[in-house]
């Protein structure tokens, strides 16, 4: 192999043109240009190409070449089976040729086309996981010999090279059209419907402060969609291309929420055997979304505010500062303005959360917008479970106009989709609908409870609705609930729930 390197070409010079093919593979012209240059440089031939097979019509294309005609002969195509090229395309075999005046294969077409004589060929096929991509050809060395067998060695190594680069490039590409899909897949989703007056001025704040890279803080009660307005600022800003990472601060024990925010190293702590990432490093870039902000006990509130003021933070056992640049929106359904008066949050960090507050109003304080969620629900139950003919009773849709409301847009959905499962598949009727036209009673409630046991009663309720929901399957109703699973499991276990 090394034969046909020349003395000014050392092996040592050979790895590093690898090692800068290496790093130059973002540019997939640029490298193939590499790889092409160094091959005809290496193996001292007068001209080489690289040729792709191109979909739309089936035909080699040369994309890269050397030599005195390297810019003409990119005009011309080989079909499949045509010449030494169109042979080794079709085959899947490597052809050296000594003289092509000897091989019938030989097509002198394109030689004479450009006005270059030809004596000797090495091809060999650009292979990428058992599929033919193109093929790679060197053309008589500059010393008048003809090409050698190790000539085509060291001709299939630069081939290889050439064809993981065009693979790993189509891969790649996949990926990204992938991730556009799925971000318009997901943008569909998370859409946040309304026609009222005070949702146009929610999503006209939302639009206005995404430009900006202002801390934002969103109020509002459960299933308001606070964290689909987070979605929808990340989205519309600069920071579109970053990630969104979000993280619920009530479904985390306190004793392990700085370590989901900062992370922690290795031998940190009982059971840390390795360096965890945080949240915040896992943004960095992008945006962080703290959900039920409120939750967050005076300590961690003292930590966060520090990140925010100076941008710096350290992993649980750690000395070595880390630097992200993160936007932090955050979101809360209590009345922080009272939590900050009875002491219970921190004022100076509710500033700097609050730079710029938007509030989103229940569903019973919008209700004009009630018909255009059910109508989208709808819409989006019928592509999920094929049922083309479902709709919504007038009855039904009047119930519904007239129910409060309490867990707003996501109980609304949740008892819409229970509508539909359990309906005749066609028409959602009033009693369909498990909701009242009055207030909401839970179930068990009575005078003379404390508070604390009024919500026991209420947190296991719901948590045995929502699994009844599902089946049992608490990965969904964990999800349904807008909680994590192991937060969901614990609870099952304090009520005892089976």
């Amino acid at each position: 192999m090394m034969e046909a390197i020349s003395k000014d070409d050392t092996s040592i010079d050979w790895l590093e043109e690898i090692s800068t093919w290496v790093t130059s593979v973002h540019d997939l012209k640029r490298l193939l240009e590499l790889i092409i240059d160094t091959a005809t440089r290496v193996l001292q031939v007068k001209a080489g190409s690289l040729l792709l097979l191109e979909p739309k019509d089936g035909k080699l294309h040369f994309k890269v070449a050397t030599g005195a005609k390297r810019d003409v002969i990119k005009d011309h195509a080989v079909a499949p089976g045509q010449g030494i090229a169109g042979t080794v395309a079709l085959s899947g075999e490597a052809l050296l040729v000594p003289d092509v005046e000897k091989d019938p294969r030989w097509c002198r077409d394109i030689s004479e086309a450009i006005g270059f004589e030809t004596r000797s060929i090495a091809c060999v096929p650009l292979i990428y996981k058992g599929r033919i991509l193109g093929v790679m050809q060197v053309i008589d060395k500059r010393d008048g010999t003809p090409l050698r067998p190790g000539d085509m060695t060291l001709l299939k190594s630069y081939a290889d090279l050439a064809a993981t680069a065009i693979g790993n490039a189509h891969r790649i590409a996949e990926i990204r059209q992938e991730n556009r899909s799925l971000k318009e897949a997901l943008a569909h989703q998370y859409r946040i419907i309304g026609k009222s007056a005070r949702h146009r001025k929610v999503m006209e704040d939302a639009l206005k402060v995404a430009n900006s890279n202002a801390t934002v803080l969103i109020t509002g009660e459960s299933g308001t969609g606070k964290e689909l307005l987070s979605r929808l600022i990340h989205r519309e800003s600069p920071r579109k291309n970053g990630p969104l990472i979000a993280l619920n601060c009530a479904a985390v024990p306190e004793t392990l929420l700085e370590d989901e925010l900062f992370g922690h190293e290795k031998g940190a702590f009982t059971g840390a055997a390795g360096r965890k990432i945080g949240k915040f490093e896992l943004a960095d870039g992008g945006t962080l979304f703290l959900d039920e902000i409120g939750e967050m006990i005076p300590g961690m509130q003292a930590k966060l505010l520090r990140v925010l003021q100076e941008g710096v933070f350290y992993r649980v056992g750690g000395n070595t500062p880390i630097r992200v640049d993160v936007r932090v929106l955050s979101a809360t359904n209590r009345n922080i303005e009272n939590e900050v008066k009875e002491g219970r949050f921190r004022e100076d960090l509710f500033y700097r959360l609050n730079v710029v507050h938007i509030p989103i109003p229940s569903l019973k304080e919008r209700k004009e917008d009630i018909s255009v969620l059910v109508a989208h629900f709808i819409e989006m139950f019928r592509v999920e479970r094929g049922l083309a003919q479902l709709t919504v009773s007038d009855a039904a849709l009047d119930k519904m106009m007239q129910y409060d409301w309490p867990g707003n847009v996501r109980e609304l959905r949740n008892a819409l989709e229970r509508a539909v499962v359990m309906g005749d598949g066609e028409t959602v009727r009033p009693e369909d609908l498990l909701i009242s036209s009055g207030r909401s009673v839970y179930p068990g409630l009575q005078v003379g409870m404390t508070l604390e046991e009024a919500l026991n009663v209420f947190k296991k309720e719901f948590i045995i609705m929502n699994l009844e929901h599902t089946d049992g399957n608490r990965s969904k109703a964990a999800q349904m609930m807008d909680i994590q699973r192991t937060y969901l499991s614990r609870l099952i276990s304090k009520y005892g729930l089976r």
